[in-house]
């Protein structure tokens, strides 16, 4: 049996002065048809929708419209062309993207995603806000030594600096401006992967990991991992520069500088954020063993008193690359549940109850006496592979070795 693997590389562009001038037209171009398209919906909506248990016993019911889905947008395509001839320029796979994009952005609102989980109300794009455009199909032989070659775009130089994988397939390409210039991410796949089962974890095969604050993580062995802080550690800057675009007149040139200033010093240290997670996580799974961690409510965590600190962390998105690199080398992701892994005593069991200002387990019972977050990630590693620490109070559950059973994290995008 075979398993489809996907799989994205990034890569920076080169354009010229005239490839720039034409591809930040189409974003501009995308954008409006973006806006009408989402327009449309958004009238359908409130013209057609009628609650049950608000509609009045009489009233005047107006002729429905058609609903403007996805086919008949896209196929008015060809009016907007003709009304407007600039449309004529941007290639027509992108333009249906566009489409796409709205389709997607308003089920998601109305139906939610595939686990069911419903986003906000959709936005309309302001100026600048929309930043990158799709071709859905790309020749296998787009990229000629230093250049990719784009439709109606010609050969853009392209920065490789590294080749592509053996037996993967060029499926889509987006392009994308940025505060720094243009980035292109190739969308790849591999059809004939053989499908692995890894191995069921054990005490041998598995590490457990606690993130926190004060150290990035702790594994079951006491080492730790120090906090960057990178949003932190450019405040000062960030507040000066901040402190001058304030005093720009709005519209001037001098502002649209300074924001750009802004801009760059955001992506630094998003890109410093994102560099740590993945070095982090090749450093973690270099021992060829699960990984299991804290299922945390990060959402939650952010608009608390920490959401500042908890978003520097990043530990979304770090626990985001884990899963997918874990699945790459064949290994498992186990989230289990955060409840009282740093009350309960690693050793016996026994409950200790701790404020957060408390960073030291001492266990009046056994005597166990270490790091709070060490103990916590001794707990982890014990409930991902069903070890029941609650063996000492002679439960039911703890001789006949009952425990939860632990939440495989796993991605289907490698």
């Amino acid at each position: 049996m075979t398993l489809s693997v996907r799989t994205a590389y990034q890569y920076r562009l080169r354009p010229t002065s005239a490839q720039i001038a034409s591809m930040g037209e189409w974003l501009e171009l995308l954008r409006r048809q973006y806006n009408y398209r989402l327009g449309e919906r958004f009238n359908w909506y409130e013209q057609n929708r009628c609650d049950i248990n608000a509609c009045p016993l009489i009233c005047y019911l107006p002729e429905l419209k058609d609903n403007p889905d996805f086919y008949s947008q896209k196929r008015d395509l060809v009016n907007s062309k003709k009304l407007f001839p600039e449309y004529a320029d941007i290639y027509s796979q992108v333009l249906q993207d566009c489409v796409a994009r709205v389709k997607k952005t308003f089920d998601r609102w109305l139906k939610g995603d595939c686990n069911g989980k419903k986003s906000g109300k959709p936005r309309f794009k302001g100026v600048g806000r929309y930043r990158s455009f799709t071709l859905p199909q790309m020749k296998q032989d787009c990229i000629q030594g230093k250049f990719i070659k784009l439709p109606m775009m010609g050969n853009v130089k392209l920065i490789q600096h590294r080749p592509l994988p053996d037996g993967f397939k060029i499926k889509t390409a987006t392009v994308t401006r940025k505060v720094d210039g243009w980035d292109v991410v190739l969308s790849l796949e591999d059809a004939s992967v053989p499908e692995m089962s890894p191995d069921l974890p054990t005490m041998e095969n598995t590490i457990g990991i606690d993130v926190g604050l004060k150290s990035f993580l702790v594994d079951d062995s006491g080492k730790e991992v120090d906090i960057p802080q990178h949003y932190r550690k450019s405040e000062k800057h960030l507040r000066r520069l901040q402190r001058s675009l304030s005093r720009k007149k709005k519209g001037s040139n001098r502002r649209k500088k300074a924001i750009k200033r802004v801009a760059k010093t955001h992506l630094k240290v998003a890109n410093q954020r994102k560099d740590f997670h993945y070095k982090t996580a090749q450093n973690v799974l270099s021992q060829r063993k699960h990984v299991a961690h804290e299922k945390l409510n990060i959402k939650g965590l952010a608009k608390s008193r920490l959401a500042k600190s908890v978003n520097d962390a990043g530990w979304g998105q770090f626990l985001q690359i884990l899963s997918i690199k874990a699945e790459r080398a064949g290994l498992l992701a186990i989230a289990v549940k955060p409840n009282g892994t740093s009350q309960d005593c690693s050793t016996c069991g026994t409950k200790v109850p701790k404020k957060i200002q408390d960073r030291w387990h001492s266990c009046p019972n056994c005597g166990c006496s270490l790091d709070r977050d060490y103990n916590a990630a001794i707990n982890i590693r014990n409930r991902a592979v069903g070890h029941s620490v609650l063996k000492a109070q002679a439960t039911p559950d703890a001789i006949a070795g009952v425990t939860e059973k632990p939440t495989l994290m796993l991605t289907h995008t490698v």
